[in-house]
């Protein structure tokens, strides 16, 4: 009779390294709080886009004479788009824009604008020439 022997061979599941330092805490937090704002600025989004879908129609279907009880149409159109862009969008379209300012300021700081003073520029105070 023949006998099958199996080898087995425990090997130890790799795990994570649990780093316990300020850098990993702040990391992990950082993490952490982006994905619940950006969840938190989904779901924002939803109810704008809702509301602005119910303003929308209670102003399509009111009786005129109560038009100054409404809301403006610009203010449904905003919450609809705006609620739509979050609602889509989250906190990869809040990190846009917030990238586009810091862009913009990083800019105005790195000597990109051009100052002249009026003693530079000629012709100013001499008036229009003839």
């Amino acid at each position: 009779m023949t006998k099958l022997y199996e080898a087995t061979v425990l090997t130890q599941a790799s795990l994570p390294n649990a780093a316990w330092d300020l850098t990993s805490f702040l990391q992990n937090a950082k993490s952490q709080i982006q994905l619940w704002g950006g969840l938190l600025l989904m779901l924002l989004g939803a109810v704008g886009l809702v509301w602005g879908g119910m303003l929308l129609i209670k102003k399509l279907m009111a009786n005129p004479q109560s038009a100054g009880q409404q809301q403006g149409w610009g203010t449904i159109a905003l919450l609809i788009l705006v609620g739509g862009a979050l609602g889509s969008g989250g906190w990869s379209l809040i990190s846009t824009i917030g990238s586009g300012g810091q862009q913009t300021i990083t800019d105005l700081g790195g000597g990109t604008v051009i100052v002249q003073t009026v003693d530079q520029v000629s012709g100013f105070l001499s008036g229009p020439s003839k």
